[in-house]
């Protein structure tokens, strides 16, 4: 459509790109996303005379862009990409498999450079005005970007290079680089930490002599030498470990914004240059000394802050490295027992893998042959191993721990229950809550109006006293930089959603935590959430006195040998017979029962109306209670008359009781809302002491009556499982789903209860009000700062080193009152 050249590189502008950048208030014609990235950072930089005063085009694009972007390409490929890069549906197949989807990627990076909330507001909103990209998402805790962009309109590595044109790196996540950077991220800082701390030490030792000296104790050259030797141990400090803080505030300026380096940046670079002024001339007070000092505690309480902030994320990071890279796989299963090792990424759904004690699963699958147990501790947060015998399903990334299993791999890759929790994980990691946001536009605005303030301040002083406005003012800057504001809530949001992570319930949505600690209503289902879903055995009532009870209830699971219903199950799970009772000629009627023969005559096992028709008699008067129960009700009979009947359905799970107590302990509403008949579900009511309780309640009726809850004014947590849930989970506040429930409703959940034990979720309720209250005394505390060191600071009774320290420690209090998290998690 377009044939001119491109504005910036002058190359050609290929068929169908339509990219623009305003330069001198005209459209001008961009080839890539690459070019125009650079050509927006440009005008935004105000350097638009780049464009005036260049003598010549440059020859091709890989000299437009620096040495690292030329090389991006490759991120392009499909094959490169299959790791961390992946193909979202198109429009209306969202229930079909992502990999035949439309053009649309969804790439997990992490992001090099990133020190404050500022960094992610510009990166946000620079990458959200490239054309074609559609969705991004930063986390300061993780430093990982979730970036969507459609494939036919940009290239993801125009996206790399418009990160790199604004002085950030990007690189695919994988736990391996994730844990590289990491190690260089503590390197560095702990050098530029070495370096500070030796600078202080030196510079002390020569201003201590500086301070204790009375008049006409110390000659001038020896004061002259002792400044020199102070200026030039503390140029590396300022120079090297002090570089981040220049660095970062000359981006944050050149893009129009101000981060929380920016007032460090000034405080310490205007101290520094009087310094070296009063050295050269012999003249007035020298800081080098309190220059040293707040760098070192600064860094100090950045690198600690750093190391919480990878400590938080560890749940996420241990994860993604469960599972293993290679696979014993059987190539000729059942044929040869021969194993091969193979790259688990090349392993297919059929695929018979060997899994020896001590190895981990490669993949999701079922149990051929052997018996084991597995440790799925980091996948449910279930501590005690879970048995593994033929038949029964493994998890990929649980351990395996006593004997050799022969799995058959069902599901692999991004299909695996693995892939699912981390993607979770990453999204909830990707997400803004709504207090975070709220903290950022408090903390942006906070640092214009100290700037402002501290002019005034230095204006104040001059007036006042010269020799004292320098270092006044430097302690304003440095003393109230809101760098603990910034941490307070997101820190502590991290450590929760590990500690909450770790005690197997999953934080899939970023305002669950905050919603669910101030959840007034929980809401649960029944069957599935408040009970564990499967058949049992209730009751056995005998309706003959020829036959006993274990000779019914014998019979029935002979009948029910050869299924797999749950009330099959249930059945043949309570009868304690060895040997079965001998049937011939099943037949089996959908949805009715099962026929057959037995000791010469034909019995029926199956809907009470279904056996009646068999012989005709009347169910005797003692059958009533076991009818109205609301339990699901099977008879058996034989051509003579009723048998007996057995009344099958689920009971309580163990620890329902102890939460629900929990919860009205707290003064929260518990409710019971469910489909099923109105006896069976106030029998669970009533064995777990709940009050309010609506039953058979269909899908709508149960959106209807959370809205009606909402509406007047509280704010509800559902609990559910299976699909009639989605819609209920998804009109709640916040929503807990069971982790052994259907997809659908899982995906509609803000957490996941992986280990479907609600002692867990009775912890994580407890976390979320401990979180809560944490980020209110954090918040608190940052603003009490503020409010008291700033007066001081002001007024002279603050020195810059103090304000370094006042600075530092402020952070460091926040960040490890955010820690006790993690402890909480435990209880």
């Amino acid at each position: 459509m377009n044939n001119s050249n491109c504005y910036h590189c002058g190359q050609p502008v290929p068929a169908g790109v339509d990219l623009e950048v305003g330069i001198d208030g005209q459209p001008r014609a961009m080839c890539c996303g690459g070019c125009q990235a650079v050509a927006q950072a440009i005008v935004a930089n105000g350097l638009a005379d780049y464009y005036h005063n260049r003598d010549q085009l440059p020859n091709a694009p890989r000299e437009v862009l620096p040495a690292l972007v030329a090389g991006l390409q490759v991120y392009d490929h499909p094959d490169f990409q299959k790791s961390f890069v992946r193909v979202l549906p198109a429009a209306g197949d969202a229930g079909r498999d992502g990999a035949a989807g439309g053009s649309e990627r969804e790439a997990s990076l992490i992001l090099e450079g990133i020190t404050c909330s500022a960094c992610i507001w510009l990166n946000e909103q620079h990458l959200s005005r490239l054309a074609g990209v559609t969705a991004v998402d930063i986390n300061y805790a993780t430093r990982r970007a979730r970036i969507r962009w459609d494939e036919q309109r940009i290239r993801l590595s125009d996206i790399l290079a418009a990160i790199a044109a604004i002085g950030y790196h990007a690189h695919p996540y994988d736990p391996a680089k994730s844990e590289e950077l990491a190690g260089k991220e503590r390197r560095r800082a702990l050098w530029r930490l070495f370096v500070a701390g030796f600078g202080m030490m030196q510079v002390m030792m020569y201003a201590v002599p500086l301070y204790l000296a009375g008049d006409g104790e110390m000659t001038p050259d020896i004061e002259l030498l002792l400044r020199w030797a102070s200026l030039l141990l503390t140029t590396p400090v300022v120079f090297y470990s002090a570089a981040p803080f220049f660095r970062n505030s000359w981006r944050d300026l050149r893009l129009r914004r101000v981060g929380m380096d920016v007032p460090v940046a000034l405080g310490v670079g205007a101290a520094f240059a009087a310094s070296v002024w009063a050295t050269l001339t012999a003249s007035g007070e020298v800081y080098f000394d309190s220059v040293t000092m707040f760098v070192f505690f600064l860094l100090t309480g950045r690198f600690l802050e750093m190391s919480a902030r990878q400590r938080a994320v560890s749940v996420t990071e241990a994860l993604a490295r469960l599972m293993p890279a290679v696979a014993g796989r059987l190539a000729a299963y059942p044929q040869s027992r021969e194993v091969e090792q193979v790259m688990v990424a090349d392993l297919q759904p059929g695929d018979v893998v060997l899994v020896r004690p001590g190895e981990t699963i490669p993949a999701d699958g079922r149990v051929l042959e052997g018996a084991s147990s597995s440790d799925e501790a980091l996948l449910t947060g279930e501590s005690a191993p879970v048995r593994k015998e033929p038949g029964l399903a493994v998890t990929g990334g649980a351990l395996n721990i006593e004997s050799p299993l022969l799995v058959e791999v069902v599901h692999v890759g991004e299909a695996t229950r693995l892939s699912a929790i981390i993607r979770l994980m990453e999204r909830a990691a990707a997400e803004k809550p709504r207090i975070v946001e709220l903290a950022d536009r408090i903390a942006a605005r906070f640092i214009i109006s100290l700037l402002a303030l501290a002019a005034a301040v230095a204006v104040v002083w001059w007036t006042i006293d010269p020799a004292q406005a320098l270092w006044i003012t430097v302690s304003v800057l440095v003393v109230t930089c809101p760098c603990a504001l910034s941490l307070a809530t997101p820190v502590a949001l991290s450590v929760a959603s590990g500690a909450m992570a770790r005690a197997g319930l999953l934080v899939t949505r970023s305002h669950a935590v905050e919603t669910l600690a101030r959840a007034s209503h929980f809401v649960f289902d029944k069957t599935g959430t408040l009970t564990s879903g499967r058949m049992r055995l209730l009751e056995v009532l005998p309706l003959t006195e020829e036959v006993a009870a274990a000779h019914c209830l014998a019979l029935a699971a002979a009948l029910e040998q050869g299924s797999e219903h749950p009330i099959a199950a249930a059945l043949r799970a309570a009868s304690s017979v060895q040997a079965l009772p001998l049937v011939d000629s099943l037949s089996n009627e959908p949805g009715q029962g099962i026929t057959a023969r037995h000791a010469g005559r034909r019995v029926r096992l199956g809907q009470p109306g279904y056996v009646l028709a068999l012989h005709g008699e009347p169910l005797p008067p003692s059958a009533a209670a076991v009818l109205a129960s609301g339990d699901t009700v099977v008879a058996l009979g034989d051509e003579n008359g009723w048998m007996a009947l057995f009344r099958v359905g689920d009971e309580p799970r163990p620890e329902a009781a102890a939460l629900v107590a929990a919860l009205q302990a707290q003064g929260r509403q518990v409710i019971l809302l469910s489909g099923d008949a109105a006896p069976a579900v106030q029998r669970v009511a009533q064995a777990l002491a709940i009050n309010e309780v609506v039953a058979a309640a269909s899908p709508q009726t149960k959106q209807d009556f959370v809205r009606r809850l909402q509406d007047s004014g509280v704010v509800v947590a559902m609990v559910g499982d299976g699909v009639n849930d989605a819609p209920v989970l998804a009109q709640a506040q916040v929503s807990v789903a069971m982790g052994g429930g259907a997809q659908l409703a899982r995906t509609q959940a803000d957490l996941v209860l992986l280990s479907e034990n609600l002692d867990h979720l009775r912890r994580g309720v407890f976390v979320a009000r401990r979180s809560l209250a944490v980020i209110r005394q954090n918040l608190l505390w940052s603003f009490a700062y503020n409010v008291v060191a700033l007066p001081l600071a002001m007024g002279g009774y603050i020195t810059p080193w103090m304000a370094g320290i006042g600075m530092s420690g402020s952070s460091l209090l926040v960040v490890l009152n955010s820690m006790r998290l993690q402890q909480v998690g435990g209880r």
